[in-house]
């Protein structure tokens, strides 16, 4: 008898407001305490320009992201639910698109996938144009590739817009430094 598929997730967060660095490191341990989740890999937060619907705007608060890897054996609609619970309980509001959030969780990639429903489109239909995504993702994987747009580095490599580092950020499965790098 076989268990349930497992399918290797990409899941980046984001959080602009309140206290970033707890709130993503707060969202791995959620995820991984989620039945049918297991988190495997971490990123180190990044920090990022906040994009909304008219593009980048500087004059938003910073954002910090970074990307998860997980073992998931829910299906599409199951992981996606879990996702937006964890998003609810740290204060997610969904008032204005694109708009300043405590704790954003989008699934950029299941395996190689290709899954277009009305809730959820992976890859993920932005992904391949978003450092603050891509660069997370290849410190965990260098070689990673996402599917229909290719190898994450040469996706980097064309950006014009790049995230900075953190210093003194570490993955996100660590504890949290005694001082939160949650400055820009």
């Amino acid at each position: 008898m076989t268990g349930p598929r497992v399918r290797r997730a990409v899941i980046a967060l984001g959080s602009n407001l309140g206290d970033r660095d707890g709130l993503l490191r707060e969202a791995v341990r959620a995820v991984d305490a989620t039945p049918g989740i297991t988190v495997v890999a971490a990123s180190a937060p990044v920090s990022s320009t906040a994009v909304t619907l008219d593009g980048p705007d500087p004059s938003k608060p910073t954002y910090l992201n970074a990307v998860l890897l997980a073992d998931v054996t829910l299906g599409n609609d199951a992981l996606l639910d879990a996702l937006q619970a964890i998003e609810a309980t740290h204060g997610r509001t969904r008032d204005v698109r694109w708009g300043d959030r405590t704790l954003d969780l989008d699934v950029i990639a299941l395996d190689d996938e290709q899954i277009e429903t009305e809730r959820l489109q992976v890859p993920h239909p932005r992904a391949a144009g978003r450092a603050f995504v891509l660069e997370p993702w290849m410190q965990l994987d260098p070689e990673a590739r996402l599917a229909g747009a290719g190898r994450v580095a040469d996706l980097v490599s064309r950006l014009a817009e790049r995230t900075r580092p953190v210093p003194g950020a570490t993955s996100l499965l660590d504890p949290a430094p005694e001082s939160s790098p949650g400055a820009p």
